[in-house]
């Protein structure tokens, strides 16, 4: 591990004053506002805001522009959060950003400003990067939540693009959807469009009334926007409705259904940069509101050739990928994502015909019991083992069990490692199908492990 990685991980995630958006911004300032130089996709959401990102980013490439895609978390090595045209930055330019931050932390620092927290710390390694690296295009996740994350110092963005919204971090962000959608929709920008998941009635009507309150293009994307024609090892088969009417054949190369939607999400929001005008639908949940219009900007270059080649290159590691034959890793961690896993958890078994089993691990302030639940009562497996992660959040593989038996006769196994719990469901399943999930930390770690395996 480099001096880099090293001074990051000792900078406390949660336990030090988290800066505000007035103090963002007067660091920035230092930097020479390096978020201004280029125009950026905000992403925000619960579940599929990475996806989206890696969407986007592929078919911008394949459009022949330059991006600078910021993502979090990582699986393996910190490096992962900072992709420059969807590849991994090299550890020259993330230590040369990495000393940037760090000279502008200790100046400020004596000018009174506190630290930065391990997110904003690496929110401007990122800023730093893509202007070092000149990119033409920035798409940008939230860390958590949006009204008060580092990222919503973005005054600008060409979109803003919000994916499906569930139960989570609810100590942070408010204990109901409703709370939780009002603070992803502090990313809403006054004349930016708004791209949204619309699956959830409670949830549509507060987005739709914040970008209408803030004169935002609201382009809502539901399931009556894509059909699925057919889904197979290699990935789905979608015809999708762009913004015109016209209907699309697109191959994307996941199994997962859930990145249908995502993937539709990332071709609306470039189908309206490259389109701006009405929205594609005249029912708008606030009364009284019609379509809106969605300001002139710069003239993107993106053809449906590129959505289709862009879409069909996609990776994304981690999210219902096949690592080896019979294993897949999906980084679910939350209600929502633990109901989108199972659907395609039982969906693979059914195709292939072979008996799922599941690992599972969990970070001790998730609503482990709750995803516990659901996966037994929703899904017939095996067994179940349970992992203990080398992490200070992870939750004991004990405790976890005891939890896991309580909604299930089925055989529950305890590891106090990932290695051997890797290896000991691996040669259990080996005639079935092996499902790992419950936290992308745990998908880090199974990475690692299997590429330690010669």
């Amino acid at each position: 591990m480099g001096q880099a990685e090293e001074y990051l991980d000792r900078i406390p995630m949660w336990t030090r004053k988290k800066n505000s958006l007035e103090d963002v911004r007067r660091f920035l300032d230092y930097l020479g506002n390096p978020d201004r130089d280029r125009p950026a996709i905000h992403v925000a959401g619960t579940n599929g805001k990475g996806s989206v990102c890696a969407f986007l980013t592929s078919i911008l490439e394949e459009a022949g522009y330059s991006t600078g895609t910021f993502i979090s978390p990582h699986l393996v090595e910190v490096r992962e959060r900072f992709l420059i045209n969807g590849r991994m930055v090299d550890q020259e330019s993330f230590e040369g950003a990495f000393e940037t931050v760090l000279e502008a932390s200790r100046k400020l620092a004596d000018q009174g400003l506190c630290h930065p927290t391990f997110f904003e710390f690496l929110f401007y390694m990122a800023m730093v990067l893509f202007r070092m690296r000149d990119v033409d295009v920035m798409i940008l996740e939230t860390g958590m939540g949006g009204r008060l994350d580092t990222t919503n110092v973005l005054e600008r963005p060409a979109a803003c693009v919000i994916t499906s919204i569930s139960m989570d971090h609810t100590k942070f962000l408010g204990d109901t959807l409703a709370k939780i959608a009002g603070e992803k929709a502090g990313i809403i920008k006054t004349g930016v469009p708004l791209i949204f998941d619309d699956g959830q009635p409670e949830v549509s009507t507060i987005l739709e009334g914040f970008a209408f309150r803030r004169g935002a293009a609201r382009y809502p994307v539901g399931r009556d926007d894509f059909h699925v024609e057919e889904i197979g090892e290699k990935g789905l088969s979608i015809s999708a409705r762009m913004k015109d009417g016209r209907c699309l054949e697109l191959e994307i190369p996941f199994e997962a259904f859930y990145q249908a939607e995502n993937a539709m999400l990332a071709v609306r929001t470039l189908d309206v940069l490259r389109q701006p005008g009405e929205c594609p639908r005249t029912g708008c949940r606030m009364p009284g509101h019609g379509p809106c219009i969605c300001p002139d900007g710069m003239e993107w270059g993106i053809s449906d050739q590129h959505i289709v080649k862009g879409l069909k290159n996609t990776f994304w590691p981690g999210r219902m990928e096949q690592v080896r034959p019979g294993i897949y890793l999906d980084g679910a961690h939350n209600p929502g994502g633990i109901e989108a896993f199972i659907q395609t958890a039982g969906e693979i078994s059914h195709r292939q015909g072979k008996k799922p089993w599941l690992l599972f691990a969990a970070v001790s302030d998730k609503d482990y019991e709750r995803m516990a639940e659901q996966l037994c009562k929703e899904m017939i497996w095996e067994a179940v083992g349970v992992v203990h992660m080398n992490s200070d959040r992870g939750l004991a593989a004990e405790a976890l069990a005891r939890v896991f038996r309580t909604y299930t006769s089925r055989p529950v196994y305890s590891y106090g490692d990932t290695k051997s719990a890797v290896w000991d469901m691996a040669e259990k399943s080996r005639e079935g199908l092996l499902f790992c999930a419950g936290s992308l930390y745990l998908i880090g770690e199974i990475k690692a492990v299997l590429e330690q395996k010669t």
